[in-house]
């Protein structure tokens, strides 16, 4: 800690991460032993958290993050879409097909961002807020591909026909970047994916995971 950052805050902070990463929530005792604090710390972490609506306690005790995060949740699209547009313009160009960010939003795909090219006679309309199953489209199996640990060189995921008849998509997975899920891609009206589309798409992947880190 230096002398211009909170320290209660920090803590506060440190809290909602270590519920986030757990589907069961955590007891006081567990959390003052990884937070390394006495438990009269976290009761008053919690009580605050509790106030705001971003801890929720049930009745065993055990603290779980609150609904209080998701109008929170709600202004990180935009802010996740300005920092993609460079990169998916540049894709969509280069590429000539549609260009989209997606996100995983529960049990669905989302896409938040999409980037049209502007020079060829035709491509695959695709709007952002389209939903679909995570595992149908490449931009939901890539998402699960690393998830599962399976996405290995070549680093992308190819599907045809499994969203939009004709249709054929390429997509990589966001690496690195903490609490968000989600695949850069495109969509062309083609039999295959051409060769090079995939590594552009990778790199694409890459840039759009530097931004927001």
């Amino acid at each position: 800690m230096t002398a211009e950052t909170s320290q209660t805050l920090d803590r506060g902070l440190r809290v909602l991460k270590l519920l986030a990463d757990t589907d069961h929530g955590l007891t006081v005792t567990e959390l003052s032993n990884k937070l390394g604090v006495n438990r009269t710390v976290v009761y008053r972490l919690l009580a605050t958290l509790e106030q705001h609506a971003l801890v929720r306690r049930d009745l065993g005790g055990r603290a779980r993050v609150g609904l209080g995060v998701l109008s929170l949740g709600r202004q990180v699209h935009p802010l996740v879409r300005e920092a993609a547009l460079p990169a998916l313009r540049s894709l969509a160009e280069d590429i000539g097909a549609t260009a989209h960010l997606t996100l995983v939003d529960g049990s669905e795909a989302l896409a938040v961002a999409v980037v049209e090219p502007t020079w060829t006679d035709y491509h695959v309309a695709y709007r952002a807020g389209f939903r679909h199953p995570l595992d149908r489209g490449a931009a939901g199996r890539a998402i699960l591909a690393a998830r599962r640990g399976e996405l290995i060189d070549p680093g992308y995921t190819l599907t045809h026909g499994e969203l939009e008849a004709g249709a054929s998509g390429a997509a990589a997975p966001l690496v690195g970047v903490s609490g968000l899920e989600g695949s850069v891609g495109v969509v062309m009206l083609a039999d295959s994916v051409p060769e090079r589309v995939g590594p552009r798409v990778v790199d694409a992947a890459r840039e759009v995971a530097d931004s927001l880190r």
